[in-house]
């Protein structure tokens, strides 16, 4: 019997050897590390493995109460409350110190809506468009949006006779011009795209002189037409010869002045402009209208000059003398004539440069954009698409790109809008100046009208950097191209634009 129990428990401890010799299955590998399968086959035994959970007790109420009262735990939570209250502090000091030492921005300045880009003049409306009358007009708003223009002075359109007092109907539109609802097509469209519309209502339009003899009586019957034009929805009023009438009717002027200015912008009305036109060309003469009429704005004969100095020194002292929110700019005009006659088509895209970078608010007769020249009156028709006139489809297609581009570039940029004006340099040939607001890029221009002779400037400043980048150039002038601006050269009938980055 005992002997039988003795070779049992042999075999009994033999198999157990036996089996931790075998190969652990997949089940025992599983367990071994963390995984609790529910059995697994070991060779001929099954095994059952049972499940295990571990489970976290936290603390108790009690148990945390006890830990929380004592004297560890008392300090560890007050150096974490000091460790928090000075890593805010610590932030909020920061704050300030970076709010402290950045650069301030510089308050926008207070600018009307004719301040924010150029006004386009279309004085004979049959002239303007492929479509007779104001409806052409209406027609053509978008193609005068693409240029980025923020204002439209349409006319005169009233009807008036040469020298004849009697026959002036300042209300009225004269049929060949078209009717009151096609001119309410006009206000309509333009206003839908942003665009401002601005009456020419000069009384003796068709006369040798702006106004009539007896300018009493007419500015009498003009407040009348203020107010019904008003009434329709125009923006403004543009006059001829204002320093005339200013004088012969000083009291009845001052109250047309006050009708226009006080329109406000409360019950949805746009602030209405007062814009004039003068003869006058001279800084001095050009102060002395502005401040008798009290216009928003006065288009003068000033950059009419062939010299590039006159140019500069109108231009530094008017900007010296009055808010750039008051200067306008212009060559030609209804009764100047075209850009191009004026200046020569050579000179177009150089002039074109000039007048989209000064300070202030340029004004350009239609056509201007292409070159538009002035044949036997100074009203040629306009050149759309394929038709032809004094200028190959080239011409204006160059012309029309170039303006394109640096009107969309005026009317994106701080320092070409409403920027600071820096002189560089001036002589009879060539000028030089700086368009700049607070941390914005920074525009450079320069210009030389000479015919035959290259320039070279030599411009050197605290606020300019050693090179500069070209944005434009009226001839072929890669853009991209960085230059030395102290041996800058400027070909001749040649205008370049070129940018720097603000630094500190």
């Amino acid at each position: 019997m005992s002997n039988g129990t003795e070779v049992d428990m042999k075999d009994v401890a033999l198999n157990e050897v036996e089996q931790e010799k075998q190969p652990m299955t997949e089940g025992e590998a599983a367990n071994n590390y963390g995984i609790s399968p529910v059995s697994e086959k070991n060779g001929i035994v099954k095994v059952k493995i049972p499940e295990e959970e571990s489970k976290f007790t936290g603390l108790t109420k009690e148990e945390l109460m006890k830990v929380a009262g004592t004297t560890g735990w008392v300090k560890v939570r007050w150096a974490l409350l000091i460790l928090f209250w000075l890593g805010w502090l610590g932030m909020l000091a920061g704050a300030i110190a970076i709010i402290i030492q950045a650069p301030r921005c510089k308050p926008l300045p207070e600018m009307n809506w004719w301040n924010y880009g150029p006004l386009y003049q279309i004085g004979d409306v049959n002239s303007f468009t492929e479509s007779s009358k104001l409806i052409g007009v209406a027609e053509k708003v978008k193609a005068i949006d693409e240029l980025k223009m923020k204002g439209l002075i349409i006319g005169p359109i009233h009807v008036s006779s040469a020298d004849e007092p009697e026959k002036l109907k300042l209300t009225e539109i004269a049929e060949e011009a078209g009717d009151l609802t096609q001119f309410q097509e006009v206000i309509k469209a333009a206003h839908k795209r942003g665009i401002s519309v601005v009456l020419d209502l000069t009384p003796n339009y068709k006369g040798k002189e702006p106004w009539f003899a007896d300018a009493v009586s007419t500015v009498v019957k003009l407040e009348s037409a203020l107010v019904h034009w008003l009434k329709e929805g125009v923006d403004g009023f543009l006059f001829y010869g204002v320093e005339k009438v200013s004088t012969a009717a000083p009291t009845l002027w001052e109250d047309v002045r006050v009708l226009i200015h006080n329109q406000t912008e409360s019950e949805g009305k746009t602030k209405k402009v007062l814009i004039g036109v003068t003869d006058q060309s001279s800084p001095d003469d050009i102060v002395a209208v502005l401040n008798k009429t009290g216009v928003d704005l006065l288009l003068t004969g000033a950059l009419r000059s062939i010299s590039a100095l006159d140019v500069a020194n109108t231009v530094d002292r008017l900007y010296s003398t009055y808010s750039q929110t008051r200067l306008a700019w212009n060559i030609g005009g209804r009764i100047a004539g075209h850009l191009a006659s004026l200046v020569g088509l050579a000179k177009v895209k150089l002039n074109q440069l000039l007048l989209l970078t000064l300070p202030g608010t340029p004004v350009f007769n239609y056509g201007d954009e292409i070159g538009l020249q002035d044949e036997v009156t100074k009203n040629p028709i306009m050149v759309w698409g394929d038709s032809k006139q004094n200028m190959t489809e080239g011409e204006t297609t160059t012309f029309h790109k170039f303006f394109k581009s640096v009107s969309e570039k005026r009317s994106k940029e701080r320092s070409l809008q409403h920027g600071e004006y820096l002189p560089l340099f001036n002589s009879t040939s060539a000028m030089a100046y700086v368009r700049s607001w607070d941390q914005n890029e920074r525009y450079l221009i320069a210009l030389n009208w000479h015919s035959t002779e290259t320039v070279t400037l030599q411009l050197k400043h605290a606020e300019i950097p050693e090179h500069a980048t070209v944005v434009f150039s009226t001839t072929d002038d890669k853009d991209g191209n960085v230059l030395n601006l102290a041996q800058l050269e400027v070909k001749p009938e040649q205008g370049i634009i070129l940018t720097f980055p603000y630094t500190t």
